[in-house]
């Protein structure tokens, strides 16, 4: 396993200063390759980046964490994807949105809350279930953090515990991430993301102003992870035979197909999809976080990449990177299809 070009992509992001640094994971089956280039901060002054330090992995929380405790509800029959959204919050008025919609960003749901990031929790949750559905609802994918927290209180209505205390115990638990946690306990051993007004450095918190607000009860963002800890949980989605408990296998070897409501809005339950070459032309499943972290997994193929920066250290939105990351991925999927062709020849 050498993934040269993967790997100098990887360099030169560091290098051309695009990212302070980036910690990776190259997984074929049961071979993990991993490292490090370059700073885990640049203020209040540079510092090397370390194997095993702790990330901010923001909307990964959504499909490591989240997702998988709704994959099992469903997998139990405590929840079913054409359940209405309205069915577990009395408070939310329109009938037509169901789990589904939440899971694959169809739902619509929009609209603008007024000083949003200095409203308290209880105030936050108030404005969240009086968004309204828009034109898009059935018809288009529309990225939104909304739907995702829905699922965490839909997950908190069933099981009687806020999301992120069930997805310690249901997922990370006993999948043997060991690292990852919601409440990181040394803020030293944890990359640091933005420098803001109101927070100062932020470290060790949850970068998402929403997540830092509702905190555990938050299911778009908020876990932090390792880069060996992902690499498990990508070969546990490459596997999930071996752990059916936590990722119901039928429901996991589904996810790279269309399953939103129309089959046509290019989007799984929870992941993004994407298409590789081999060994015939297949998708696969990727999903990224706004601070600067992506999983790409290949479930036929076995293989998956990690990839782990702090983008938006010491400014957010870094937006130069966004453009850097998509090829930085081209690269990693054509070089694996070249590597899998030459090693299928032998």
């Amino acid at each position: 396993m050498t993934y040269t070009q993967t790997k100098a992509a990887l360099q030169r992001l560091v290098a051309e200063k695009v990212v302070p640094g980036v910690s990776f994971a190259l997984i074929d089956g049961d071979r993990v390759e991993t490292g490090q280039y370059g700073q885990a901060a640049l203020i209040p002054q540079p510092e090397p980046l370390r194997p095993g330090m702790l990330y901010d992995v923001a909307s990964l929380t959504k499909v490591v964490a989240t997702l998988s405790v709704v994959l099992q509800l469903l997998a139990e029959g405590r929840l079913r994807l054409d359940d209405p959204l309205s069915d577990y919050l009395p408070e939310w008025s329109d009938t037509r949105v169901t789990v589904q919609h939440l899971l694959t960003h169809t739902s619509g749901i929009t609209g603008y809350i007024p000083n949003r990031n200095q409203l308290a929790a209880s105030e936050l949750t108030v404005a969240l279930s009086h968004l309204h559905v828009g034109p898009t609802f059935n018809r288009q994918m529309v990225y939104a953090d909304v739907n995702y927290i829905f699922l965490g209180w839909i997950v908190e209505k069933v099981l009687g515990e806020p999301i992120q205390v069930v997805a310690q115990r249901r997922v990370l638990t006993p999948l043997g991430m060991v690292h990852s946690t919601f409440t990181p306990t040394n803020p030293l051993n944890c990359v640091p993301t933005a420098q803001t007004t109101e927070r100062g450095l932020i470290r060790g918190e949850v970068h998402d102003p929403k997540g830092y607000v509702l905190q555990r009860r938050c299911g778009s963002a908020g876990l932090f992870s390792t880069v060996d800890d992902l690499a498990r949980f990508c070969q546990a989605y490459c596997q999930p035979e071996k752990v059916p408990a936590v990722l119901p296998p039928v429901l996991i070897e589904q996810l790279a197909t269309d399953l939103t409501p129309t089959g046509t809005a290019g989007r799984s339950l929870g992941w993004a999809l994407t298409t590789t070459q081999w060994p015939t032309p297949h998708r696969v499943i990727w999903h990224s976080g706004f601070t600067g972290t992506y999983l790409v997994i290949d479930q036929q193929a076995h293989q998956s990449m990690v990839f782990l920066t702090n983008r938006v250290h010491p400014v957010a939105p870094n937006e130069p990177y966004l453009d850097q990351r998509n090829a930085v991925i081209g690269t990693y999927l054509a070089e694996k299809s070249r590597y899998n062709q030459a090693d299928f020849s032998k």
